[in-house]
Order: structure tokens, then sequence, then C-alpha cells
């Protein structure tokens, strides 16, 4: 059974949320994913302003 993500520290930057959490390796990711419908982007970075500028220049292209 996969462990479960937990996230803390979210913030929100337009369509975009941005959460901490730890891998499955005990290293800590920022996860920013895209919340409008029909985008489904997101990514993981190893740091939070990685994660921020990523947030800022998104731009959703639904399909």
């Amino acid at each position: 059974m996969p462990a479960r993500d937990h996230f803390h520290s979210v913030m929100r930057i337009g369509p975009v949320q941005i959460g901490t959490r730890r891998d499955r390796h005990g290293r800590t990711k920022h996860t920013a994913a895209c919340t409008a419908d029909g985008c489904g982007w997101s990514a993981d970075y190893s740091n939070q302003s990685a994660a921020q500028l990523a947030a800022r220049t998104h731009r959703c292209q639904p399909r």
C-alpha cells in the first residue's frame, strides 16, 4: 500500500496551488499543480522559489 502525500504550507498563485511534502525518501519536495478544468499540469521542484516561479509563469492550455 503506497504512503499518502500529506501537503503542508499550501499556497495559491492564480489557478496554481503549491504544496510542500516529503517524498518516499524523506526529501522535501514542492509540488505545483494547476487546478483549472482540463489543464492537468503539475510538477515537482526541490525548492519553493522554483515552484513559485513556475506558478507565476504557467499558462493554461486546456485540451
